[in-house]
């Protein structure tokens, strides 16, 4: 039966417990430091499956993917997560992925999202109107809307990001991160 200096050896031997996930160890100074990084992240949520989500996290990297919206999922969840970080809307191009943004974007601003970008990916056909029109009354509702071209280079890649991309993607990714840095930086 170990006595008491064996005790007082093993609770000298024991060592403290590292720091908690997601939170960085050292000074005050590297805290305040991480959460400066995270404004730069990007929260990316799909209004639809098949949306291009996953795809836009990984080539808008550092992004969380929160995948697509369902019925009855809590959008509360996005919102909390987006909490400080700007929050990207990924939909296609087409009448049912329209209407489905719509309805994600009222269950992200319901409690009290900022939907920074709708980023609208293209199927590789033209837009319809009535996607349009709905497109036009999102506008009033997010932070802007940026159209993403089609790119059929991903329908055989493995990687997204080993893909080179066309000057029109180029341009449409430098936009997105340009508005969300200014959404980040408003709040």
């Amino acid at each position: 039966m170990p006595g008491a200096a064996d005790r007082a050896d093993a609770m000298q031997t024991q060592r403290r417990p590292g720091p908690l996930p997601g939170f960085p160890a050292g000074r005050p100074q590297d805290w305040l430091r991480h959460q400066a990084a995270q404004r730069h992240e990007l929260v990316v949520v799909g209004a639809h499956g098949g949306a291009g989500a996953t795809t836009l996290a990984i080539l808008l990297r550092p992004a969380w993917d929160m995948g697509a919206m369902r019925p009855g999922r809590d959008a509360r969840y996005p919102a909390l997560v987006a909490h400080g970080r700007p929050l990207l809307l990924v939909c296609r191009n087409t009448t049912a992925a329209a209407a489905a943004a719509t309805t994600a974007a009222a269950a992200l601003l319901s409690p009290g999202a900022a939907v920074s970008v709708l980023v609208v990916v293209s199927d590789g056909w033209p837009e319809p109107a009535t996607a349009a029109a709905r497109f036009r009354l999102l506008e009033q509702r997010v932070g802007a809307i940026v159209r993403v071209p089609f790119i059929p280079a991903f329908r055989l890649a493995r990687d997204p990001a080993a893909v080179p991309l066309p000057g029109r993607a180029q341009r449409a990714l430098g936009h997105i991160r340009a508005l969300a840095g200014r959404s980040a930086c408003n709040r």
